[in-house]
């Protein structure tokens, strides 16, 4: 069968059930991007797959890349499999929806070092022990998606208005602008607190694990941000990260 073999490392985003014994899988890899592939005979009692092609198992891939618009599994290892965060529910929702907004955000079959670490890093702490509890809330869950928007090209402007440029009083959020507006020029533009603008600021700056605390008020805020800037822009609609 002619074609060609491809050798890369990729977590698995979704893994759907395909005729009677197959497996459809949406990866996310290492050095090509989003890729589709189908694993033959995964669902079979004895298949050589094992449970490998779950949603968050991070792999070593060997693919055959043929005709079709789906690559075919050919190999696989493990390289991390997160047990823990299977056996928590918090982490196991938070890593599905960090899964999901991967799928939405980055569907060009190009290599994007920041957000492939970036996901790794994330399932990573929803794995720990010692990190899980704080990295299942709601604080990190939006530090993920603004770091994964700056990854992708598609963060906020935060440093001044984003219609005539003021530095101070940033008062509003407007998604269709692609970031806080001042007073002067807030119409059609929702209201930004300073705890949300400083949330934001600081979570990109800090690693995931430091992500700052804020109240609700302040976070949905970010949310609202967030999402109404990737709708924007990148024509995406993100699911509620809670």
């Amino acid at each position: 069968m002619a074609g060609t073999t491809v050798k890369t490392e990729a977590i698995v985003l979704r893994s759907i059930r395909y005729g009677e014994a197959d497996r459809i899988l949406h990866l996310y890899s290492k050095t090509r991007g989003r890729l589709g592939a189908i694993a033959k005979g995964a669902r079979k009692p004895k298949s050589r797959y094992g449970g490998r092609l779950e949603p968050f198992f991070r792999l070593d891939l060997v693919l055959h890349e043929g005709r079709s618009d789906l690559l075919t599994v050919t190999n696989v290892a493990t390289v991390e499999g997160y047990p823990r965060l299977r056996s928590d529910g918090a982490a196991l929702t938070a890593g599905a929806r960090a899964c999901d907004v991967v799928l939405r955000l980055l569907d060009a079959a190009e290599p994007n070092p920041p957000a492939y670490n970036l996901l790794c890093r994330y399932l990573a702490l929803l794995d720990d022990p010692r990190e899980s509890e704080h990295a299942a809330g709601l604080e990190v869950a939006l530090a993920f998606r603004l770091k994964l928007a700056l990854a992708a090209g598609f963060v906020p402007e935060l440093a001044s208005c984003t219609r005539c440029g003021e530095v101070e009083h940033l008062v509003g959020f407007s998604g269709a602008a692609g970031g806080v507006v001042c007073a002067s020029c807030e119409a059609g533009s929702f209201d930004f607190s300073e705890q949300a603008h400083t949330f934001m600021v600081e979570a990109l700056a800090k690693p995931l694990s430091e992500a700052p605390a804020a109240e609700p008020r302040a976070l949905r805020q970010v949310e609202r941000a967030v999402g109404e800037t990737l709708e924007h822009h990148a024509h995406v609609q993100l699911r509620a990260a809670a």
